[in-house]
This record gives C-alpha cells, structure tokens and sequence, in this order.
C-alpha cells in the first residue's frame, strides 16, 4: 500500500515542500528512509515506531520504505516525524487519505506521541502559501509564527492521536489565527534612551546623521568615554519595521533556532554585539550545516563590534563584501546558500592599547610601535567603507552634574523619519532606500552641490588624499546631512560636516 504526506524543510531562509512517501509491501520487516536524510532524519525511525505503538496504533510489521522528494536535496532536522507517522499509518489504512493531499504536516515525535516544537516554521508557512496548500497541521508552540501567513489554515496539535482524529474526521481543531496589530503594539517602546546620555552632543549628531542615511559609524574614545551607551541607544531612533521587514528578520532567526518562544514575530530592530573572540565562520555564517552568522542576524538592524582592533582581522575583513553587497553567499559540498545582510556597521575602539592616547588628562603608557601595531589591524580597504569616523572624548564634570536631561530619542527619530521620508520618495522608482546605497550615477544625479561646497570638496580632494570611494562617500554622508536640513541642494556648510567625519584612525597614524 502506498501513501503520500506533504511536509516541508529549509534551504537557506526559503522553505520548499517535501513530497513523502510511504510504502509498505510484503517481506521481513525493514525500514529504510531515502532521499539524503541526515542522521536526525534517520533516528525518527525508532521515535516514529515507539509513538505509534504508545498511541495505541498498529504499527505495520512489513517491509517499510520512505522517500522524501525531492531527493537530490539534503533533509534535516526532526520535523519530518509526524508527517512520517502519518504516512505510515495512512499506507496501512488506518488513516483517511482525504486531507492528506490539502495540508503540510510538520513536527517533532516524542515516544509517547507528544509533538514537539521545531525550527523554521515561517519560511515552512511561507511555502504552503506559495504552493497554494490549504493549511498545515504543526505543533502548539508554533502556531502562532505559522498563523502571520494570514492566507492558510493554521490546525495546532499536541499528540499523534489528535493528528489522526482530524485527519479521519472524528474531531474538529480550531484554525489558530493572531492579531497582528497586537504583534506591532510595543514595536516602538525601549528602555533605552539618548536622554540619558549627559554630553557627547558631536556623538549624537553622528550617530543621527547615520541612522538618516543608513552610514556605517566608527567611534574612537577613551575608555568609560560612552561609545557602548550610545551604540546601544540606536535603535531607539531607527525608524520601525514594516510587515516585509519583520518577516524577512523573523524567518532568519526561527531558521537559526533563535527566535523567542513567546514572540510570532521580531518587530524590532535587530542589535547584535558578538565578543571580539568570535570566529570568522560564526561572522559570516556557515558550519557542517550552514547557519546564519552574525551579519545576517542584524539584517536591517546594527552590527556593534566594540574594541575593533581585538578582533581577529580576517573576520574584520571577512566584512567587506556584505557591506558593499548586502547578501553574503556561503559554498559548501552540499549546496550554495545565500543569507541577506543590510546592516548598519557601528564599531568603537581605544585610540590605542591603553586607551589614553592624546587623552588631555591621562598619560599614556604605549609605545609608538604599539599604536602603529594596534591600528595596523584596521586595513585602509575596511575603513574606506565606513562612511562617519567621530571622536567621543571624555565626558566633563559639568556635564555630569548637569540635571537637565538630553534630547529623547522619540525627538531625533521624527528627524530621522523624515529624512528617510525624503530618500524613499527619491528613489522610489529604483531598486535602493537610503543615501548610503546610492551608485555612482545615482551620486552625480542627486548630489548637486552649490558653488561653495563644490570648492571646498575640490580642496579637501587635492589636500587630505582622499580615495575616490572616499570622495563619494563624503558625498553620500553630504546628501543625508542636507535631508536632515530640508535642503535640496548640498550647500558648503553640508560638505564641511561632513568632512569632520572622516578619519580619525588615519590621523593617528601620522
């Protein structure tokens, strides 16, 4: 007898549907999974037989053969269980085959029968809607992360007993259904606040500008100077993620094994801050089974890598190409997956070992040869791609003991907002969203400057050896910094501040 389950898997962050099929002929009892089943595929045999048995169902004593189609794409994972157990008892009658054809069935088997949670449900969610399923039978704890694909019946199970009961229609499950507005209600609210921050109003301005234009930042300072405190008040006056965004962020993260058990849906911006001992493979993602790194986990969000220089410098390098690219592809034997990775870079570091250099009140104990080898890691190359390089000094006594708080982030946001207002209206009919992402042409369109600041960027090109990378970043940083001015052109007052955001490494090196 022969039976077909739908079920599905992951490539990447894509799900596909994954045709499974059960026979079960004449012969000594055998079972054989084929269709590149990893080990976790091959050891639900004994979890499939034990949960049939223990939910007092037959379990067939006969020459047993599942293929999962298609078969030249390797499977993982333990979510073909219940879809397996399902099949096997459908292919020895025991199971109507009516609905069998209209839902994706997905799910871990515990001996008992209980089906447990797994990974990657949204994408899986996504590819029945995409191969037009009716619904798809899951377990409890995923129902809620299936159910943001608003286009197909979400029917939440607990046990391999329940499964059956709806299959041959001896009980009625209760499609599960979310409120996404509920899921967006606290979007916008964090702890953290640039009011908080006393002093540092140069830092502000930086960072401002590049939450505006989605620049990469640098902070260089003396330790305790607030680099840390400031990074991490940057999502605050990011702007919020739309429904696209916030499916895009949380099909990497379920696909990781990462997303929160009581959160459907990521509607915040990530912040990812990975220690500087971190290797280049957990960066960019990869592994016997590829995963996505930590750029890909600050899709639309900030990657945060504080004291720059400790990290290993060919995952600093590692870097390059996702900035510039927005996608990282990873090659293995087994398959080629490409992860999304538009984040925003923020770095902070010491002016050297010590942290004192230049530092108008502390000495400093490094030699020359150790700031020159301390700041040798950051290759020209990598610096180049980061468009704002600002100092934070040390903050002042008076500012400390100043009671007057800062301004609020929900203040520099509604500047941001509208800056990015401006920049989507512009490049609506091009495949971009912000300044930073702006090509050549597209530079040389819309950055018009005015008499002034055409001199001025003449100048600072013969003087300060600037690349011509450079030359159009200080033009990008320009056109965010007239956004925020409401200004159509870029005036002289624009391109000298921008100017001031660029290479503070280098003129250390000197």
């Amino acid at each position: 007898m022969l039976s077909r389950v739908f079920s599905s898997s992951i490539i990447g962050i894509d799900g596909y549907i994954v045709e499974v099929e059960i026979d079960i002929s004449r012969g000594l009892p055998s079972w054989e999974i084929v269709g590149l089943p990893d080990p976790a595929v091959k050891e639900s045999r004994e979890r499939v037989r034990a949960a049939i048995k223990n939910s007092e169902f037959m379990f067939p004593m006969e020459r047993i053969t599942v293929n999962l189609a298609p078969a030249d794409t390797k499977k993982q994972g333990p979510s073909f269980d219940l879809p397996v157990a399902v099949g096997i008892l459908a292919a020895s009658e025991q199971v109507k085959h009516d609905k069998l054809h209209d839902y994706v069935i997905i799910g871990e088997l515990s001996l008992d029968g209980k089906i447990r949670p797994v990974h990657g449900v949204l994408p899986m969610a996504l590819a029945a809607e995409h191969n037009r399923f009716k619904g798809m039978i899951l377990p409890h704890e995923n129902a809620e992360e299936a159910a943001i694909v608003e286009k197909i019946e979400v029917i939440p199970v607990s046990d391999l007993e329940q499964v059956i009961d709806f299959l041959n229609d001896e009980t009625a499950v209760k499609a599960f259904e979310i409120d996404m507005d509920r899921l967006f209600e606290n979007s916008d609210q964090s702890r953290l606040d640039f009011k908080d921050v006393k002093g540092q109003e140069n830092a502000k301005r930086a960072m401002e500008i590049a939450a505006a234009g989605h620049h990469n930042l640098l902070m260089m300072g003396p330790p305790g100077s607030g680099k840390t405190m400031l990074a991490r008040r940057l999502p605050s006056i990011l702007p919020g993620l739309d429904l696209e965004e916030a499916l895009e962020i949380t099909k990497i993260y379920s696909c990781a094994g990462l997303l929160p058990r009581e959160k459907a849906l990521i509607t915040q911006r990530p912040f990812r801050s990975p220690h500087h001992t971190i290797s280049k493979v957990s960066m960019v993602g990869g592994g016997k089974i590829p995963r996505p790194g930590e750029i890909s986990l600050s899709h639309f969000g900030v990657l945060y890598l504080d004291e720059l220089p400790e990290f290993n410098k060919d995952v600093l390098e590692s870097l390059r190409q996702p900035i510039e690219d927005g996608i990282i592809t990873i090659s293995r034997v087994n398959a080629t997956l490409t992860y999304p990775s538009k984040f925003m870079l923020v770095i902070s570091m010491n002016p050297c070992p010590c942290g004192f250099f230049s530092d108008p009140t502390k000495e400093c104990r490094c030699s020359p040869y150790q700031i020159q080898r301390y700041l040798g890691k950051l290759s020209g190359p990598l610096m180049d791609r980061i468009d704002l390089h600002v100092e934070v000094a040390a903050v002042k006594y008076r500012d400390l003991e100043g009671g007057a708080d800062g301004e609020s982030s929900a203040s520099i946001k509604k500047r941001v907002e509208a800056a990015r207002e401006v920049q989507l209206k512009r490049f609506k009919r091009s495949s971009i969203f912000f300044n930073s992402q702006m090509s050549p042409g597209q530079i040389q369109k819309y950055c018009q400057l005015d008499t002034g600041g055409r001199q001025l960027l003449e100048n600072a090109f013969k003087h300060l050896g600037l690349t011509a990378r450079s030359y159009n970043r200080i033009l990008k940083v320009s056109r965010t910094i007239a956004d925020l001015d409401s200004s159509e052109k870029i005036k002289e007052h624009h391109i000298a501040e921008a100017l001031q955001y660029r290479d503070v490494v280098g003129k250390l090196r000197l």
